[in-house]
């Protein structure tokens, strides 16, 4: 038993001491987002129409989260429906 734990002293000893070896050579500031590795690819921006969507489905989840579960059952039993209703009124679409 005694055995084993100088076994473990022995071999955790070295790393304990390493440590603050290691610690000294991280850099002290990460790296800037301009050192970002050259395989990740730079993120595009939204096209106009991508935006456009965006904010439609923001004031459509809105005006949902805003009803209460009365006013949803007389909309449409669920979220598609109601998002397809919204959308088409907010894209201007709904001629009825």
């Amino acid at each position: 038993m005694i055995d084993r734990f100088v076994r473990i002293a022995m071999l955790t000893a070295p790393l304990l001491w390493s440590q603050p070896l290691l610690a000294k050579e991280a850099p002290a500031t990460p790296p800037a987002a301009s050192e970002a590795p050259a395989s990740a690819p730079a993120a595009k921006a939204p096209s106009p129409g991508q935006s456009a969507v965006r904010e439609r489905q923001k004031t459509c989840g809105a005006e949902w989260r805003g009803l209460t579960d009365a006013q949803k059952a007389a909309q449409g039993p669920k979220w598609p429906q109601f998002w397809s209703s919204c959308n088409k009124r907010l894209k201007g679409g709904d001629k009825a």
